[in-house]
């Protein structure tokens, strides 16, 4: 036994020295794992006087080789060379996220039915993102539909015919556009400055007069496209609503309806916008000051501007992934960036650039049915840019649209005519013919949307009048040598490879619901005024 003096401990050296080993030995008793860590740090700690080894120098990796080109490879290359094309359209534009506090504030607005003046309608029924942006069908149907928060393909009205004239475009990639929005660009850019999506210059709206500015327009194209679906009585208004009112007023009013103040007080029986406007805008204002529609418009263009979807196999082939096309596609793209005189479609002509869009208008004299927009002799005509422009020479013309993304966008055409991308090829083909079929067959009877009506021969009588119109529109700017569509001579193989390079423009997010699925208002919420729409889809 050790015996301990109580004022200093006495211990024999050579019972030090065996209380020293077996301490060591068992490593401290319950903090050994500790102490045999801290042994080792300090083993390995490196003294003051030798510091630590340099480390030896890596070997530089091995530069990558050189993809092999193909003929067709060194083709493509020089057709990409010569276009001027990137493959990275978004370069140099100041896009938001979908995350940033705005955009979220704009997407539940877009999907809130209180901006329909009857509170059946919202922006997003006829552009909802898993219908490509917009609402898979030929005629948008807007208000008084039978099932509102039904959308796309058995969305109807009490008489089941469309009352709105033209086809839906899609929403998606909106901030790409420095020009005009809209079929006719009603709403355009003065000074169409490059990558500012119409930021600079002015923007001329239908609320002033051809190239003068609306002050009122807002920051940017989306944003002042925003302020115009909710005057429609067909699209969004309803007949009811603040009937002869001013737009002005329709707006005070719709804005007043969502800030719970004034004519709109108490419109909303569950009402929590406030709060989102203040956390969207950082801001302690009251509803009055901060809820205008001003800065609904703003919201509402901040989410459609972050709707970006260009990560497609085409960008990528020309960013230096020559594996990203097939040879099908390949050989589409080059019948594509070919003119007719060399046998190819002279596709870019008029589909140009990284955006697939010139931002004119053509006349391209596809089929025109439906309610249309109030021109011509009989009414139910659509000049198209000559209505906004008021040059007959405009008549019949429509903004190029771009084909980013266009395998989800049909059906095609500014009255949606045609629900596939070969029957717009073949009209490219001749488009003479292939309007002169579509009313000889009564084709319009086929389409998705008006295949169950009764008696559907019977619609539309002065439709193929209307149509006709537009192709001896097209027939005289040929002879004046002005027009830029050429009828092309493509056999069936060649068409199938233009086909198959146009699905080549698709980003694979848009037809993946999980990746849309930030774009897409919480199902399992009914919003700030439970009042969303949540869609239902009949396929």
């Amino acid at each position: 036994m050790i015996e301990l003096n109580k004022n200093k401990a006495s211990i024999h050296p050579f019972i030090l020295l065996i209380l020293f080993t077996l301490l060591a030995s068992c490593g401290g008793g319950s903090s050994s794992n500790n102490a045999n860590n801290i042994g080792a740090q300090v083993a390995q700690a490196p003294t003051a006087q030798e510091p630590p080894p340099e480390p030896e120098p890596q070997p530089e990796p091995e530069p990558q080789p050189e993809p092999i080109l193909g003929e067709l490879d060194i083709l493509l290359r020089a057709i990409i060379e010569e276009a001027g094309l990137t493959g990275t359209p978004e370069l140099g534009r100041n896009l938001p996220s979908i995350n940033d506090p705005i955009a979220q504030l704009g997407k539940k607005l877009f999907f809130s039915k209180s901006l329909g003046g009857d509170m059946d309608t919202a922006c997003v029924s006829c552009h909802h993102p898993l219908l490509g942006g917009a609402d898979g069908l030929s005629l948008a149907v807007g208000v008084g539909a039978t099932n509102p928060d039904l959308l796309g393909p058995g969305r109807t009205d009490n008489d089941a015919l469309p009352d709105v004239p033209r086809n839906s475009p899609s929403v998606f990639n909106l901030g790409l556009v420095d020009v005009g929005l809209f079929w006719d660009s009603r709403v355009e850019s003065l000074d169409a400055t490059p990558l500012t999506n119409g930021a600079e210059g002015g923007i001329r709206t239908p609320e002033s007069a051809f190239n003068s500015a609306d002050p009122n327009a807002g920051p940017n194209l989306p944003s002042a496209q925003a302020r115009f679906p909710v005057l429609s009585n067909r699209e969004m208004k309803g007949d009811s609503f603040e009937a002869g009112s001013s737009p002005d007023a329709i707006r005070a009013h719709l804005a007043a309806r969502i800030g719970d103040y004034g004519v709109g007080a108490g419109e909303l029986s569950t009402n929590s916008w406030i709060s989102e406007f203040q956390t969207a805008f950082d801001s302690t204002q009251d509803a009055t000051q901060l809820i205008t529609f001003d800065s609904i418009a703003f919201a509402i263009g901040e989410y459609q501007r972050s709707m970006l979807f260009i990560d497609n196999p085409w960008f990528n082939y020309i960013q230096g992934d020559i594996d990203a096309l097939t040879n099908q596609q390949k050989n589409g793209a080059v019948l594509f960036y070919t003119s007719v005189d060399e046998d190819g479609g002279g596709c870019s002509n008029c589909h140009m650039g990284d955006r697939f869009s010139d931002d004119l208008f053509h006349v391209v004299a596809f089929p025109q049915i439906g309610p249309g927009q109030g021109h011509g002799p009989s009414g139910d005509g659509d000049f198209g840019r000559g209505a906004v422009s008021g040059d007959i020479e405009d008549n019949f013309s429509f903004k190029t649209p771009s084909l980013l993304n266009i395998e989800v966008s049909a059906p095609y055409g500014h009255a949606g005519v045609y629900p596939d991308l070969d029957e717009v090829i073949n009209h490219y083909d001749n488009a003479q013919q292939n309007v002169n079929n579509f009313f000889n067959n009564e084709e319009w009877c086929d389409l998705q949307q008006f295949e169950e009506i009764p008696n559907c021969e019977d619609l539309f009588e002065n439709a193929e009048t209307n149509s006709d119109d537009a192709v001896d529109a097209l027939q005289d700017q040929r002879q004046a040598g002005t027009s830029l569509f050429e009828n092309f001579n493509l056999n069936n193989q060649e068409e199938n490879e233009l086909e198959a390079f146009l699905g080549a423009l698709t980003d694979p997010c848009v037809l993946d619901p999980d990746c849309l699925a930030p774009w897409i208002a919480d199902e399992t919420s009914n919003g700030p005024d439970n009042n969303q729409l949540n869609a239902l889809f009949s396929e």
